[in-house]
Formats: C-alpha cells, sequence, structure tokens
C-alpha cells in the first residue's frame, strides 16, 4: 500500500509498504485525510529531536473504519467515519496514575516517535478510534488539533466573567478561541496576520490585536479597563510570544502554554511572584476534548473551508511541505488525500 515518508530533512517520498493486518481488539481504518501537523513540518525541516528517520508523519486523521476485529465491543460499524486519538499512554507512570494520560511520560504520538497515519491502512486498538457521527471524513481530520486548543482552555479553567488573550491564530490557536467563547469568555485574539484575525473574529474572538503593528501591552490594557487578561494562552510558542503573555496577564490571572520555545526564554521572574500567577503547561488532549470538538463541529457552525489551505495527493506532499516552509503564517491546515 502507499505511504508518505519523511526520509531526512527536505526530503519526502511514496513507499510502497506492507499492509498491516487486524488483531484482536483493533480496527483496520482506510485513510481519507490527513493533516500536516506543525511537528511534521519540523520533522521535514530537521528540527523534530524526537523523530527517527525515516518516519511515516500524520495524527491529524479522518478515517472509514474498513474491518472489525475480534472482541471490539458494541459501537463500532463498518463504514463509519472517525477520527483517532493518536497519543499512547503507558498506564505506570505519574501522569497516568493521576488520570492526565494526555501527559503520560512515555507517550508515543503517531507520526512522531513512532509512524503516523500518512498511509492508505491503518489498524489501532479500538480504544484510540472515536466515531464521529454526522461528520465528513475531511472534518474529521480538524478534530484533533482544534481538540488540543479545547484542551488549552480547560487547563486554564475558563469561564465566563474571564477575558482570555490568546496568542497565535493557527489551527490550535483558534480551538481555543472556539472553546473560550463557548464558555462565554470575552476573547481577545492576537496574530501578526490580519487574515487569521478575521477569522478569529468569526469564530467567536470579539477584539483583535495585531502584534505587528500594535503596541500589545498598551492595547490589552485599553481592552480591559486596566486590569489585563485573565487568562493568556500562549499558542505560538516563541520567546517573545512567551514573554508577552507573562506581560499582558492580569495579576493573580493564568498562562496555559500549548507552544514551546525552541530556545532559551529570558523572563522577569518578580512578575511570576508579584502577581501570583497560575503557569501551567497544556499538552495534547483528553478523550472529553475530542467530544467537545465533535459536538461543537456537529453544530455546524465552523466554517471548515476556511480552515483547509490546500488539500494534497501523497505524490504532492513533499512540494506542499516545501511551500508551508517558505510562506509558514499564511497556513491553517493542509491535508493530503487518500
Amino acid at each position: 500500500m502507499k505511504a508518505v515518508q519523511i526520509t531526512e530533512a527536505g526530503k519526502v517520498q511514496v513507499a510502497d509498504i506492507v499492509k498491516p493486518t487486524l488483531g484482536v481488539g483493533e480496527i483496520l481504518l482506510r485513510i481519507k485525510y490527513v493533516g500536516f501537523c506543525g511537528s511534521d513540518l519540523n520533522t521535514y525541516l530537521g528540527r523534530n529531536p524526537m523523530v527517527k528517520m525515516p518516519v511515516i508523519p500524520g495524527h491529524e486523521v479522518g478515517a472509514v473504519i474498513e474491518e472489525i476485529g475480534e472482541g471490539v465491543p458494541v459501537g463500532f460499524e463498518k463504514g463509519m467515519n472517525v477520527t483517532v486519538n493518536p497519543y499512547t499512554n503507558c498506564g505506570k507512570c505519574a501522569s497516568c496514575r493521576n488520570g492526565r494520560v494526555n501527559a503520560c511520560e512515555h507517550n508515543e504520538t503517531l507520526g512522531v516517535q513512532r509512524n503516523g497515519s500518512m498511509q492508505e491502512f491503518l489498524v489501532l486498538p479500538w480504544t484510540k478510534v472515536i466515531p464521529a457521527a454526522g461528520l465528513s471524513d475531511k472534518e474529521c481530520a480538524l478534530i484533533e488539533p482544534m481538540s488540543v486548543g479545547f484542551h488549552a482552555v480547560s487547563r486554564a479553567q475558563v469561564t465566563d466573567i474571564d477575558t482570555v488573550a490568546v496568542i497565535g491564530c493557527g489551527m490550535i490557536g483558534l480551538g481555543a478561541i472556539v472553546r473560550a467563547s463557548l464558555r462565554g469568555a470575552r476573547v481577545i485574539a492576537m496574530d501578526i496576520d490580519d487574515e487569521k484575525l478575521e477569522l478569529a473574529k468569526r469564530l467567536g474572538a470579539s477584539m483583535v490585536i495585531n502584534s505587528k503593528t500594535e503596541n500589545v501591552v498598551e492595547r490589552v490594557r485599553e481592552l480591559t479597563d486596566g486590569y489585563m487578561a485573565d487568562v493568556v494562552i500562549e499558542a505560538v510558542g516563541s520567546p517573545v510570544t512567551y514573554v508577552t503573555a507573562i506581560d499582558i496577564v492580569a495579576f493573580t490571572g493564568r498562562v496555559a502554554c500549548i507552544g514551546y520555545a525552541k530556545s532559551e526564554v529570558a523572563f522577569q521572574t518578580k512578575y511570576f511572584v508579584q502577581k501570583e500567577l497560575d503557569i501551567r503547561g497544556s499538552r495534547n488532549a483528553m478523550p472529553e476534548d475530542f467530544r467537545a470538538v465533535i459536538h461543537y463541529l456537529q453544530n455546524g457552525n465552523c466554517p471548515m473551508n476556511e480552515l483547509i489551505s490546500a488539500v494534497v495527493k501523497p505524490e504532492e506532499a513533499g512540494e506542499a511541505l516545501q511551500k508551508w516552509s517558505e510562506n509558514p503564517g499564511k497556513v491553517f491546515r493542509m491535508l493530503v488525500e487518500f
């Protein structure tokens, strides 16, 4: 069967690999669409230290159930549109013991620490297959990245009395904007691209800031009557945005960090103490986050086509990654169609 492989930095090929066999408690999926994530772009650029080449990328999946193995419980049917939970959890580490399996110390995400889903067929345990009734196979490929943003909102314990600033309006940041808005919060969206900010407004942001052309701290102060943001969600992962998050969060506020900077960040740590901040990491997503995204998409209010920058064939995957690397700020999600 056909599979996309990143063989080394800057090189992508379509390989012919063996079709997986079905075991007890497993489901065979026919892959329809797989989204390229920022981690896949970093792999292509040779900047992902967790990846061992060659690797099949991809963990944002829209698929159809092809075959069901023995021992799979009722609720799964051939032909059903599904997405997948692409993370593993060991069940024994501190995170798993505390019920936060999304942050498993020994997690292996599809397409990162193990081969991913960018292939014609994929076999997974039934526990990692998530039915998505009423959604198209293309919509299913958007569920996982949005769920990461949804999870950050849960980590930040956002409520309807909060003003939430989301730094970065990529796919994950947009997920955070949607979820915070659904919880009744006032949302300030920040990005350097006006097109992304316009989309953020349609997805629930009531205020926007172009951090390239505006003074972010002064604008947040103005928009919050001087109180600053109760919650800041960092969805970029750069030293500048991390420092900005601390600058614009209110006294006794919460900061949820999704992105992580690839270099050291210099903080004025006095703000951690003076503001008595809660600074929380946010990693991957929990099953309830997937369910919440599915519920949101089922309502039909998401401008799905605006979130998909391109749909390409497997043979075009390398060219698509190269174009994305040349202009990363203009891409929401690129899907590979099988």
